[in-house]
């Protein structure tokens, strides 16, 4: 779990960070957005080949080799004096992530029967999603006081803590022996309808979110101080969403999905459409938040059931199709920024949510795994 809130927060903390990036390296806000475009990207492109090429190590391993490229990446991160640097230490930590949900997930829910793997699912997202309540906020926080360098560096520090837990802890085996190394409900159809509508809710969430601090000084009228506060409410609101779906993931598999993509759509349309009152940018902001970290948990569970073959194989494949999505996202709002203000980013990001929507509903005859 602390090893999720890491690679989490690492992905995600630029976003809180652009300007004082900008700024210190002397770079476009655009050219920043591109650490998270480039992540993204990285993450899509390694994720399936590196689970190939690991597939027959034992996940101990695996995780600590994981960790230790988490660490030095970070350390490298905070000692970059120039943007290329920063950006090259960003996509060492990328192959780190590329590959940690697709190890971690079977390892943490084969230690359980499948009756209750959705809630493991969950909580291992509680972790992820307290990145955004804790560590992106404080990371913001503590680069406003100090320097942007000082929250990265942290991250190494908390990256060796779970790399020692899990090197002394966790147990060696065989990963095709681990108990959920095959999905419990194969079914090819379903596996393509959730990595489509992954990747859409992903495209269009992270093509407005990236720029959200912008969006929400420039078009809500926020101070920076406030920014600040809001990123911890978007964090909240995400934790209760992981949190209230993670206890119906078991019985509602299918419908949890739905209902995750639909919330975002709304919260991206609500803030490009009533966004300058601040009242309710602070509500649709809210809803957004509550639907994030929800989608990408329930496309993760659907995997575990649905693979059909090897679940690290296609938790490989779920989530390089997200980090595309992202990376596509943020390329998207970056290219909006120019022609429109940041509000065009938050449409486009909203009608491609709601394209995901339909993917989603198209692919729900066949209710796999479902429970009425």
């Amino acid at each position: 779990m602390l090893a999720a809130f890491t690679f989490n927060t690492a992905e995600n903390l630029p976003v809180g960070l652009l300007e004082l990036i900008s700024e210190s390296l002397r770079v476009s806000l655009s050219a920043v957005g591109l650490l998270v475009t480039g992540y993204g990207v990285m993450v899509a492109v390694a994720s399936v080949p590196l689970a190939h090429v690991v597939r027959a190590v034992p996940r101990r391993h695996v995780l600590t080799g994981l960790l230790a490229g988490l660490v030095v990446s970070s350390l490298v991160a905070s000692l970059a004096t120039s943007y290329w640097l920063l950006l090259v230490a960003r996509l060492l930590t990328a192959l780190a992530q590329a590959l940690f949900w697709a190890v971690m997930g079977p390892v943490a829910v084969g230690l359980f029967t499948p009756e209750v793997r959705g809630r493991v699912v969950g909580a291992l997202s509680v972790a992820g999603s307290l990145a955004l309540v804790l560590g992106v906020p404080a990371g913001t926080w503590l680069g406003q006081q100090n320097s942007w360098r000082v929250p990265i560096a942290i991250l190494a520090a908390l990256g060796l803590g779970s790399l020692v837990t899990i090197a002394v802890l966790l147990p060696t085996s065989r990963p095709e022996e681990e108990p959920a190394a095959y999905g419990s409900r194969p079914d090819v159809r379903r596996f393509r309808t959730v990595l489509a509508t992954g990747t859409l809710s992903a495209t269009g969430a992270f093509a407005g979110y990236t720029y959200i601090v912008t969006f929400l000084g420039d078009v809500s009228g926020f101070s920076p101080s406030t920014v600040t506060a809001l990123f911890v409410a978007f964090g909240v609101a995400c934790l209760a969403g992981v949190s209230i779906t993670g206890a119906l993931l078991d019985r509602f598999p299918q419908s949890a999905l739905t209902v995750a993509v639909a919330t975002q759509a709304v919260g991206m349309l609500g803030l490009y459409a009533a966004g300058s009152d601040p009242v309710a940018a602070v509500v649709f902001l809210t809803l957004m938040g509550g639907a994030l970290g929800p989608v990408f948990m329930t496309t993760q569970n659907a995997m575990l059931q649905c693979a059909p073959g090897r679940t690290d194989i296609a938790l490989a494949a779920n989530s390089g199709s997200y980090n595309a999505g992202i990376a596509a996202g943020a390329a998207l709002g970056g290219l909006i920024l120019p022609l429109a203000d940041v509000r065009g980013a938050f449409l486009a990001g909203g009608l491609l949510t709601v394209g995901a929507c339909a993917v989603q509903l198209g692919g729900r005859p066949l209710r796999c795994g479902e429970h009425p």
